[in-house]
């Protein structure tokens, strides 16, 4: 892990978006799924270089040499992008997290290349800083005007810290919008369950640390998300972001 003071981002683009396989007629892929006209990948680009990230690294899986031929071949930014390709990409999202760990910087902004995030989100995300061994989620505290709640991830946070999360829960008042600002707590925690169990989650190394107090909540306040997981969330997007009011 990098010891400097600059925040690095971290895109995990590894899965195989099957849900979404087949809604676009130009790309296999989902990260190269375009809504509005951009893809999707580039839409996470460039939300963590508004968040003030130094450098993004894009973790790779499934169709990784085409999807880094493609981002390498239209990106135009100044931001430089560092690839891992995560070789076990059939597992779960927290093990994409752990092949980036070692070089990743001591405060690091991470997010899904299937979400598009609102510039106030990401401003959010960029001026907050967990203790150390300590990480934050944004959430979004208007639960009423989540497209599709049945899909979404539910947090009860009490005094600004995570006291449960889960699709299932049942006790909740806002939703995990899928961006995190995270120390190295948050990867001590996944390298424990991956060496117990030959896999580990996001949500696992988050439970952890909500466990011990160490999972915090930042509210986005009127802040735009959404996740793009289905076709319906994908026309939905399209339908928002056309309207240019995000």
């Amino acid at each position: 892990m990098s010891k400097n003071n600059e925040r690095k981002g971290l895109i995990l683009a590894a899965g195989y978006g099957s849900r979404l396989q087949g809604a676009s007629a130009l790309t296999e892929f989902k990260p190269l799924t375009e809504i509005a006209g951009k893809p999707l990948i580039f839409r996470t680009i460039e939300s963590l270089e508004k968040a003030g990230c130094s450098e993004i690294i894009i973790v790779l899986g499934y169709g990784h040499e085409e999807i880094k031929t493609a981002i390498k071949s239209s990106y135009s930014g100044n931001t430089p992008l560092q690839f891992v390709f995560n070789k076990d990409y059939h597992l779960s999202n927290g093990v994409s997290v752990l092949s980036a760990k070692d070089i990743l910087s001591e405060v690091f902004i991470m997010t899904m290349a299937d979400h598009i995030l609102g510039d106030s989100l990401m401003e959010k995300a960029g001026e907050f800083t967990p203790a150390d061994g300590a990480a934050a989620l944004l959430v979004d505290y208007k639960v009423d005007s989540i497209f599709d709640m049945d899909d979404a991830t539910k947090v009860l946070s009490e005094n600004g810290k995570i006291v449960s999360i889960g699709k299932q829960i049942e006790d909740f008042n806002c939703i995990d919008t899928g961006v995190f600002v995270c120390t190295s707590g948050l990867l001590r925690s996944l390298e424990v369950h991956y060496k117990e169990h030959g896999d580990t989650s996001i949500s696992n190394g988050v439970q952890d640390l909500a466990e011990v107090g160490n999972m915090y909540t930042v509210d986005i306040g009127d802040g735009f998300w959404q996740d793009v997981d289905t076709p319906e969330m994908l026309d939905y997007a399209n339908k928002i972001l056309s309207k240019g009011s995000v």
